[in-house]
């Protein structure tokens, strides 16, 4: 029996300081099991002191890891090939982020998963962990600026026929019972600190701007002004069948729609980062600061699953009747593609071009591919579209230098893709000559080429 590791994994010779890291690792990212008896090729060695080795693993873990996990950690023996071994099984913890008490709530003594690596937590991520720890919510938080105005906003309001009175607003959570602005109010006020910054390449990549942009004001404003900037540049081709002209927008606007408000709604405030919109030829980037919501993952938001990071944001754009049911948003954005590529080709189902989703700690990308440039190329498969893997097979490559070897559920949870496309990407690699599939079935792993 060959033990292969993982992102929720480890293997362990032997006890040594470096499972206290594992242990925090996990606790901070979403639990894991660690074998220890275990050599790092998956063969087991098994351990002389079972009683022994378990007591000093206990006590060393319930020593040195701050606030304390015990509860969160719990040991067992297992027998595999005839030898005792010690499962450690961690569970993710709800007081994160956990820290080596000997270094401190530091990147030195905070430690999280990526992939099957354990690896030290950025600034950012701690900062991101003790926040979700405490429950308080950005919006909510007091601001720092009281003097804020909402000529925008009232504007909104108005247009709709909706009331915007001072009762409203604190019912909308944009003031306090106190009478003070929150940070809501300021980012719905006419003095809102956060931009939405745009840019239009020539080509595929960022070699050459075509345009650029910064929007700034109160977030309606940002809105409206930065649909009209895409809208402008979002050019139609047109086609004849027969008597009828057919006109095809690059992007499905109801897609650049509803990519552009979920960006807007659903993006960490409290990272001081704006929203980044790039046009290229072949496709269009949205990147908000803020990776996925507390207790979501990326295939929970493909069935529709939704969980507001912005309650009160939330509620105001749904007021408005700029949202509707949450967590309708991203399937509404697919389904307008696979509408105008069925009409376009005739064909139908997952494997014509869609948009795609990448997604790290700290950020979130929705890429949405220009419709007009790829049947152009008489493409309508995502197979097809090799520029969306280019990055993907340079961070693999990246991960195997580190590690000596992936396997398809690393890549799939360090890049944030589906299994199916982390499949495809793979065996894209290894038909090019860049990686070789080494072992079957469920210990298939990749290494380099020639390796």
């Amino acid at each position: 029996m060959i033990i292969s590791e993982s992102a929720n994994l480890e293997l362990k010779r032997e006890f040594t300081d470096e499972i206290k890291k594992e242990v925090v690792a996990f606790a901070n990212t979403a639990g894991g099991i660690i074998y220890v008896g275990v050599n790092d090729d998956g063969t087991v060695r098994g351990i002389d002191d079972v009683d022994g080795e378990m007591l000093r693993l206990s006590s060393s873990i319930r020593q040195s890891i701050k606030p304390d996990i015990t509860m969160f950690v719990s040991y067992v023996t297992e027998i595999i090939e005839d030898k005792p071994v010690i499962k450690i099984t961690v569970q993710r913890g709800n007081a994160r982020p956990y820290y080596l008490s000997g270094k401190g709530l530091r990147s030195a003594g905070v430690y999280v998963r990526e992939g099957s690596e354990t690896v030290p937590a950025s600034e950012s991520a701690i900062f991101k962990m003790s926040k979700e720890s405490t429950g308080e919510r950005f919006e909510e938080l007091r601001s720092h600026n009281q003097k804020l105005s909402f000529s925008e906003l009232t504007r909104q309001f108005a247009s709709r026929n909706i009331t915007f009175e001072k009762r409203d607003k604190k019912r909308l959570n944009i003031i306090t019972e106190e009478g003070q602005y929150t940070n809501l109010g300021l980012l719905l006020s006419d003095q809102c600190t956060h931009t939405i910054k745009v840019a239009a390449f020539e080509g595929t990549d960022t070699s050459v701007f075509k345009d650029r942009r910064e929007f700034e004001g109160s977030l309606f404003k940002q809105l409206d002004e930065t649909y009209s900037w895409l809208n402008f540049h979002n050019c139609t081709n047109s086609s004849f069948e027969g008597l009828y002209r057919i006109d095809t927008r690059d992007y499905p606007a109801a897609a650049v729609r509803e990519s552009l408000l979920n960006a807007i709604v659903h993006r960490d405030y409290s990272i001081s980062a704006s929203i980044l919109i790039h046009l290229f030829s072949d496709r269009m980037e949205i990147i908000s600061a803020g990776g996925l919501v507390e207790g979501l993952r990326r295939d929970d938001i493909m069935l529709g699953v939704s969980a507001a990071r912005n309650v009160n944001l939330s509620k105001v754009f749904y007021r408005l009747h700029l949202i509707e049911a949450y967590g309708s948003g991203l399937p509404r954005i697919y389904s307008c593609y696979g509408d105008v590529l069925s009409q376009k080709t005739g064909y139908s189902g997952n494997k014509l071009i869609s948009p795609e989703i990448s997604v790290s700690d700290n950020a979130f990308k929705l890429t949405l591919p220009n419709v007009n440039y790829w049947l152009s190329k008489n493409v309508t498969s995502v197979a097809d579209v090799s520029p969306f893997h280019v990055h993907r097979e340079t961070e693999i490559l990246q991960m195997i230098v580190r590690s000596g070897f992936v396997t398809r559920k690393n890549v799939q949870e360090r890049l944030g893709i589906s299994q199916s496309l982390a499949v495809k990407v793979l065996s894209a690699m290894a038909e090019k000559g860049l990686v070789r599939q080494v072992g079957k079935g469920r210990a298939v792993r990749y290494v380099k080429a020639g390796s």
